[in-house]
């Protein structure tokens, strides 16, 4: 009877071994590459005469009598429908940053736009999805967004669509001492931004300096149209979405914090955008 026991618990821990063998590949077929999914996403052409507004703002928008995102900005209005800055903010570029990381051995992976979580449940492994973008037009305006699902295609459009909700404007300047261009090529001030255990120190720096941080919140300041930049950092910088979400605190307070107009002057500090001959 002993050896039957034995040979039964055998074959339901082999089955069970092949059943996760089987949904592991089934996962890993699911994610796409970073080829197929593109390093920047373009954005969403729609057709603007048959999109029907439900708030207030789209219907302002669509017929014209809010012609600049920073009425809206300004005013402190959430936006709660994607279409607005589709239209108020034409050029406006889409990326994911690479969050995730793809199975190897020792933890060395492949770095992906999905992280993925699973639960376990007696039916099997419930895997999940979640990913972060950044959408802006390299001048004065970014967003960030967090989007999270069962398939990776909704998570990256949840992920998107978040992305541009959450826009808003920064300052930039030339705030370094070693330079005194007045350009807006970097930021005016130290910022520094908080989230979980990371901690994030963003300060300008010379022209042509670039931008010494961390590579997807670089990605996240060429979006705002930031040129130049030091950092510093410390906490668990491994957990990439707290970087991201510090990173993103901080270039909120850039607009937060209140400037006399004599620094104004001195720093040649922009908010918003910029036209291309002062950019340049």
């Amino acid at each position: 009877m002993a050896k039957k026991e034995e040979l039964k618990e055998e074959k339901i821990a082999e089955e069970v071994e092949e059943t996760k063998l089987e949904l592991e590949k089934e996962v890993m077929e699911e994610v796409p590459s970073e080829e197929e999914i593109g390093v920047k996403v373009s954005k969403i052409s729609f057709d603007v005469a048959a999109w029907s507004p439900k708030t207030s703002i789209g219907q302002a928008v669509k017929a014209g009598t809010i012609t600049d995102i920073d009425e809206i900005l300004d005013s402190g209005t959430r936006i709660l429908e994607s279409q607005i800055v589709d239209i108020l903010l034409p050029n406006l570029e889409t990326d994911l940053l690479l969050v995730g990381q793809a199975k190897g051995k020792f933890g060395g992976g492949q770095r992906r736009a999905f992280k993925q979580t699973q639960k376990k449940t007696k039916e099997g492994n419930k895997p999940k999805f979640a990913t972060f973008a950044v959408a802006g037009n390299s001048n004065g305006y970014v967003g960030m967004g967090y989007g999270k699902s069962k398939e990776t295609v909704p998570s990256r459009e949840k992920a998107i669509r978040n992305a541009k909700l959450g826009i808003f404007k920064i300052r930039r300047g030339c705030g370094s001492w070693q330079c005194g261009c007045k350009k807006p090529h970097s930021i005016p001030f130290k910022v520094t931004g908080k989230c979980g255990s990371v901690k994030i120190t963003l300060m300008p720096a010379p022209k042509g300096k670039g931008l010494c941080v961390e590579s997807e919140c670089g990605k996240v300041l060429k979006f705002a149209g930031i040129k130049d930049i030091w950092s510093e950092t410390s906490g668990q910088t491994g957990s990439k979405g707290n970087l991201i979400k510090a990173c993103e605190k901080a270039l909120k307070q850039l607009i937060a914090i209140k400037i006399k107009q004599k620094d104004i002057e001195k720093l040649g500090i922009v908010e918003g955008k910029v036209k291309k001959e002062e950019n340049e």
